[in-house]
């Protein structure tokens, strides 16, 4: 289940789930384009999209994930109406897909509804951050580890499918540089890589590897969503 579907209240709940529509989707699959305007918003359950800034020479890097702790789409009561990030299926699973229109209306109807999706985005934003500190002053393999939990943080397993090559487009890096890092972790016993699939062997070893960008990202996030839901207006 997708955790700010199950945080709503349920008043909007009973709205919301039954339209929402249960889809595939394969890894590789992007959701949006850059520019693009936002017709349907995805609630992550067992896949993870990331969302990926792209420059005019073809290069692109990561900006944050999304699985099941959120949702992909949020310009759509935000604002903003089209996305300036490409949205592309990191680990393929199952999402909810909702209408914009009916996100919206839940947004401007509910101040309920409207405080959790702006925590949410708040939290957003925090890793849209601490990734960009990341990727400036920290090592490729720290980058590496922070990644690697941010997206097991989302999924309910310990295996990722996921070709070095598409790693470094997140990351934003040379592919050598993504392939030593992740032979560094696999000789030290904390992950196995194997044709694209990697599994976390010992987790415990992986946080202590990482820099402090995955905890910060971490806690901020559990604190926000963590928080009780705004107190009813008072009746006149």
């Amino acid at each position: 289940m997708n955790q700010l579907l199950a945080a709503l209240p349920d008043d909007a709940r009973q709205r919301i789930f039954p339209r929402l529509k249960l889809e595939q989707l394969p890894l590789g699959q992007i959701i949006y384009d850059a520019g693009q305007h936002v017709d349907h918003v995805y609630f992550p359950t067992n896949s993870i999209v990331s969302l990926l800034i792209q420059t005019v020479d073809g290069t692109s890097a990561e900006i944050c994930v999304i699985g099941n702790d959120g949702v992909v789409g949020i310009s759509v009561f935000m604002g903003g109406e089209n996305t300036p990030s490409q949205a592309i299926v990191q680990s393929a699973g199952s999402v909810y897909r909702l209408s914009a229109t009916e996100l919206r209306k839940e947004f401007n109807a509910s101040p309920e509804v409207r405080m959790i999706l702006l925590r949410y985005t708040q939290a957003l934003i925090t890793q849209m951050v601490q990734t960009a500190v990341c990727n400036r002053h920290h090592r490729i393999d720290q980058q590496l580890c922070r990644w690697l939990l941010l997206s097991l943080d989302r999924l309910d397993d310990s295996k990722l499918v996921m070709t070095q090559e598409l790693i470094a487009n997140m990351l934003g890096v040379r592919r050598e540089g993504v392939t030593q890092a992740a032979g560094k972790l696999q000789k030290l016993g904390v992950i196995s890589y194997h044709h694209g699939r990697i599994l976390v062997r010992d987790r415990p070893r992986l946080e202590s590897l990482c820099c402090e960008c995955y905890a910060v990202v971490k806690k901020e996030t559990a604190r926000l969503l963590a928080m009780p839901p705004p107190p009813n207006p008072p009746k006149r």
